[in-house]
């Protein structure tokens, strides 16, 4: 039992970890200050982008934890870690494909007061290459 509390430790800090990387490279596509837009300037866009973020990296994590966890501590650990930083830098790049196809700048529409499509938009593509990388660790 001991075992599985150090391993839940380890991978828990590993997903903080690799959710606070997916926040501030979210962070660094959008202008300004991503966390006073979402607690200080209350804008669902992006909360709702930031959500979905959050929940593809989730599952990223899980899927690399669940179809590892057989083959020993280490080499889970070390495929959580690489599928999740893959996950945030292809996020990273779907999000900019996205802003290159769509009108105006995606970053700036995701950190308007107002509600903007476009964070619907940007969530379902965070959520798509997620299930994407899920899919391809899943056995």
């Amino acid at each position: 039992m001991l075992a599985s509390i150090g391993y839940a430790v380890a991978y828990s800090g590993v997903g903080i970890v690799l959710l606070l990387l997916g926040f501030y490279v979210l962070d660094l596509l959008t202008p300004g200050h991503l966390g006073r837009h979402i607690y200080e300037h209350r804008s669902v866009n992006a909360a709702i982008t930031l959500a979905a973020g959050f929940l593809g990296q989730g599952a990223i994590v899980f899927a690399s934890i669940w179809t590892n966890a057989t083959s020993g501590f280490g080499r889970a650990l070390l495929y959580t870690v690489v599928f999740g930083v893959l996950g945030v830098v292809l996020q990273a790049v779907a999000f900019l494909v996205l802003d290159l196809i769509t009108p105006g700048k995606l970053g700036e529409h995701l950190t308007e007061g107002s509600f903007h499509p476009a964070s619907l938009v940007s969530a379902a593509v965070q959520l798509s290459v997620a299930i994407i990388i899920v899919a391809s660790i899943w056995p």
